[in-house]
């Protein structure tokens, strides 16, 4: 809601428009404003609602409560929307969007035909969120259900990574500049880093978080989609399904891991009670809504080669976990050394590898590290720092990645949500890791809270010689430095 007000509040919303809230609480229009306005007040980028301007948006807001199992409900709905049309003289267009347990998924979708609300092909979609099923065989079945009563290019299923400002700016920095893409494939860089990680525990989410841990929550959409834009061929069009043709290249084309090969490309982890910041945090067994016996990962690395002419040989290292020591979402590219090393080793002490770094969070921002000369008499060479970011480059704040994603929605753009062989596919990719933990026990838990994971992980890139490398741009707004492992 905080999204669709500041669309509105920009004036990028459709002249016309009703939102009708569905739930079975028992509230009233106003009631329910007000809880919206107070969502607003507390998440909206542009702070408090304006009065006046929160008023014009009210009025576009209206509640039904209802039960999703009967029938009667939708038949009501397809009336109620029915009269909208009327009163406004058009076939407006239609945006069902479940924000509901995975569970209401299905009856809804069947609810929406048997009612005919899902027969206008160009003007209804349905928008779908995480998680897209719990496995491949359960996102096949999903997947079936949809597109018998939908058509595919009605169905949106929403990953809000991939609304954020720099996520979308990987496509404008690959293909827009020609001074990357040239040295964008295996002759030049050595590896690919994707790093997620969040400083706070499971919080309130432990009831799903225990059912599905972070190689489900995180790896299987969030870390591959972000892997499919790095390693994606270049489009020919700048179209939805062109866009997703290749992304759908990058998945089919990872390397698979076989069962007894898991412990070579795979580590995961689950956090004990630990210290950060100066306060002691709980273990993730002892959380909320989590089993006290729980074998449910928090942390999951994975070692994954994409077999095509670009990146054969090329490691892509992909790791994700909770109670980490910082909140950050990075992409580093290390590219080679120079093949031949003329400078003389005195000169060349603090030598660090070439880095493209890409930062989703907190910073939003892209940090080329080179060497330079040292300032002096004699030659020294050191790393230097190319630094951009959106705070310093840009006046106005970028938008939330909700505000991209339903305005895109409501424009019917499908670029930036996932398409259904997609979703298998990267089922797919992680389904013998999921099948191997789930029939090996677990020693956990192995990383305290507030550090980067079990050492498990740190094996993974050792074997490779390369190290885990700590955010680039660091918490506190500070000029960028590029850490080295803990």
């Amino acid at each position: 809601m905080p999204a669709l007000y500041d669309l509105f509040r920009d004036q990028y919303s459709p002249e016309r428009f009703t939102v009708i809230g569905i739930d079975y609480k028992p509230l009233n229009d106003e009631r329910f404003r007000q809880r919206l306005r107070e969502g607003v007040d507390q998440f909206s980028r542009r702070g408090k609602a304006e009065d006046a301007t929160w008023h014009a948006f009210a009025q576009r807001l209206a509640f039904v409560s209802a039960n999703f199992s009967d029938p009667t409900t939708f038949t009501t709905l397809a009336q109620q929307l029915g009269d909208l049309d009327e009163h406004w003289d058009t076939h407006a267009t239609r945006v069902f969007y479940l924000a509901t347990p995975p569970t209401l998924v299905e009856p809804i979708a069947r609810h929406l035909g048997k009612a005919r609300l899902a027969r206008d092909r160009k003007r209804t979609r349905i928008v779908v969120e995480k998680p897209f099923g719990h496995d491949l065989a359960s996102a096949c079945a999903l997947n079936a259900v949809l597109t018998e009563i939908f058509d595919e290019a009605q169905i949106y299923r929403i990953d809000h990574y991939l609304g954020k400002e720099t996520v979308q700016n990987i496509l404008a920095f690959r293909f827009a500049n020609a001074l990357f893409e040239p040295i964008w494939d295996r002759r030049y860089i050595d590896h690919v880093q994707i790093t997620v990680a969040e400083r706070v525990g499971v919080e309130h989410r432990g009831a799903y978080y225990d059912q599905a841990g972070a190689l489900r929550d995180m790896v299987q959409n969030h870390l591959l989609q972000l892997l499919c834009l790095i390693a994606m061929e270049p489009p020919v069009v700048f179209q939805a399904d062109e866009i997703r043709n290749k992304k759908v290249d990058v998945l089919q084309a990872i390397r698979s891991i076989e069962r007894d090969e898991v412990h070579l490309f795979a580590v995961r982890g689950q956090y004990a009670a630990g210290w950060i910041d100066g306060i002691w945090v709980p273990s993730y067994r002892s959380e909320p809504g989590v089993a006290p016996t729980s074998p449910t990962e928090t942390f999951a690395a994975l070692k994954l080669f994409i077999d095509n002419w670009r990146w054969q040989g090329v490691p892509f290292y992909l790791r994700t976990g909770t109670r980490m020591p910082a909140r950050v979402s990075e992409v580093v590219i290390q590219l080679r050394p120079a093949p031949h090393q003329l400078f003389p080793s005195s000169a060349v002490g603090d030598w660090q590898p070439n880095r493209l770094v890409i930062n989703l969070q907190p910073v939003e921002g892209i940090l080329i590290r080179f060497q330079a000369k040292q300032p002096g008499l004699r030659l020294r060479l050191g790393p230097e720092d190319m630094v951009f970011t959106y705070k310093q480059a840009f006046e106005h704040p970028s938008p939330e990645a909700y505000e991209t994603l339903l305005l895109d929605v409501i424009r019917g753009d499908a670029t930036l949500f996932m398409r259904s062989d997609q979703v298998e596919v990267a089922w797919s990719v992680v389904t013998p890791i999921l099948e191997t933990w789930a029939a090996t026990p677990p020693d956990f838990p192995n990383y305290p809270a507030g550090t980067w994971g079990p050492e498990a992980a740190d094996l993974l890139l050792a074997r490779d010689a390369p190290q885990w490398l700590l955010p680039s741009f660091p918490q506190a707004p500070r000029g960028p430095q590029l850490l080295t492992q803990r």
